[in-house]
């Protein structure tokens, strides 16, 4: 029964004495004496409850401030030793051998093409004699992943083989990222990752060629790629598990192949000559050589057809040094320039597009930058286009939601977010687009000339 219904049940009642009323005073004291008795054992069996909580782990450890070295210092060597535990429990060189020996040992025929099968009966056996560190990647979950179309309910053993080096391969990069992850909260800062780069500099065959004098650039040029596509929002870090989910760590690594092809390294960002190409340009626009570059000086970048109108605007919005432009900033220009399809690289152009910071880019905006573009025709003899043509072929390219609004969305999604940049920023750039049926046709016959021959 409720302690109030019991309290007011014992106020009703009649006094055990007919003869003599309780006066008010006494009715309030024996009120207080009820509430205070019930009361109590409520509050009691509450404290009882709680004793419950006080079993749940704790999921919340301040981090050390900056004058607390001594839990600075503790911290940091747990981590290095659970980093350490880890780095133990995956499986090394001989194990990996030893593994692949069993796997060849238990393949069952026929063989499909040179790929040597094994079925879910042998493939659990070698589990069982692989050793603890492989019991992972033995179950049935895994099997069915690598399962396909084999007739008989076998997989390619080069397949799992290759898999469990991959997940090897991922752990490891893992526990070496971590260590440079000084906050320990699952981020890199752009220092860390310069740290993590120079040091992996000499492991890396490609770059033995570098000069240690250019470290420092080559650093700052792979490092400002990670940044500029993993950090959009800029905030000054990156996590560990965007790094190892992107491919751009695969391209830094390719770099340990000695026979790397010629194609490969003009293709890589991270090659040496990709790094010397990037900074050899930078160098060759800074006409004053300050190790800076004005707004006339970039004028020249590529084929120096940019207008002046889209020059202006990075030079507002991008960080520069009393009006001039560095090698870090001048690396995002050259990195949203050269992967125009990309989502990061149409953030960058938009947001320099977007000239009343509205988030959309309406028939003003759009005009502004096309009014450049007319110019330039005209400083170059040629016939100047009409902007309402122009503007209805972007508008039928994009076919954004709101028929008045190009969102940075509807670029994205349109897939023709690199040639609408294009044609609003960059003279010769528009001329390709303006004449690429012609351009095709020329293609073509140079073609059929050659097939001649």
């Amino acid at each position: 029964m409720d302690w109030k219904d019991v309290l007011r049940r014992r106020l009703a009642s009649p006094s055990t004495d007919p003869k003599r009323k309780k006066s008010e005073q006494e009715l309030k004291d024996e009120e207080m004496d009820l509430f205070t008795k019930y009361y109590s054992e409520w509050k009691g069996g509450r404290k009882s409850t709680n004793e419950f909580y006080k079993t749940i782990p704790r999921f919340y450890y301040r981090l050390p401030a900056e004058d607390e070295v001594l839990l600075q210092k503790l911290r940091e060597e747990s981590r290095a030793v659970f980093l350490q535990r880890k780095s133990r429990e995956l499986l090394d060189n001989e194990e990996l051998q030893n593994l692949w020996f069993l796997l060849d040992k238990h393949q069952i025929p026929p063989m499909i093409g040179e790929e040597a099968m094994i079925n879910y009966e042998n493939f659990l056996k070698v589990g069982e004699k692989a050793g603890p560190k492989c019991k992972q990647f033995f179950t049935a979950k895994v099997f069915a992943k690598l399962l396909h179309t084999d007739s008989y309910g076998r997989i390619s053993i080069m397949q799992f083989f290759n898999y469990v080096m991959r997940k090897v391969w991922l752990h490891q990069t893992r526990i070496g990222l971590s260590l440079y992850d000084v906050a320990g909260q699952g981020y890199l800062r752009e220092s860390d990752l310069e740290n993590y780069i120079l040091e992996l500099i000499p492991t890396l065959p490609q770059l033995d060629g570098l000069e240690k004098s250019f470290y420092s650039f080559y650093v700052c040029t792979a490092v400002r790629k990670f940044f500029f596509f993993l950090d959009p929002l800029r905030t000054g870090k990156i996590k560990i598990q965007d790094i190892l989910a992107c491919s751009f760590l695969d391209d830094l690594l390719e770099l340990r192949d000695e026979e790397l092809s010629k194609e490969s390294q003009e293709t890589n960002w991270f090659s040496a000559p990709s790094a010397l190409r990037v900074y050899g340009q930078y160098l060759n626009l800074d006409k004053d050589h300050n190790g800076m570059l004005s707004k006339e000086e970039l004028s020249r970048y590529g084929t120096a057809t940019m207008t002046n109108v889209f020059l202006d605007r990075v030079f507002q919005e991008c960080l520069t040094y009393d009006g001039e432009m560095d090698y870090k900033t001048y690396l995002d220009f050259v990195l949203a320039l050269e992967n125009r399809k990309e989502p990061a690289a149409l953030q960058y152009i938009f947001k320099l597009l977007d000239i009343e910071n509205k988030g959309y880019l309406n028939v003003f905006s759009l005009n502004y930058f096309f009014r450049a573009i007319q110019e330039l025709m005209k400083i170059h003899g040629q016939d100047p286009v009409s902007f309402q043509d122009v503007k209805d072929e972007i508008f039928d390219m994009v076919k954004p939601k709101d028929p008045l609004k190009i969102s940075l969305q509807d670029l994205i999604n349109s897939n023709q977010g690199d040639t609408v940049t294009t044609i609003l920023i960059d003279l010769n750039g528009f001329w390709t687009y303006e004449n690429r049926e012609a351009l095709v046709a020329n293609d073509n016959e140079n073609s059929a000339d050659l097939d001649d021959t």
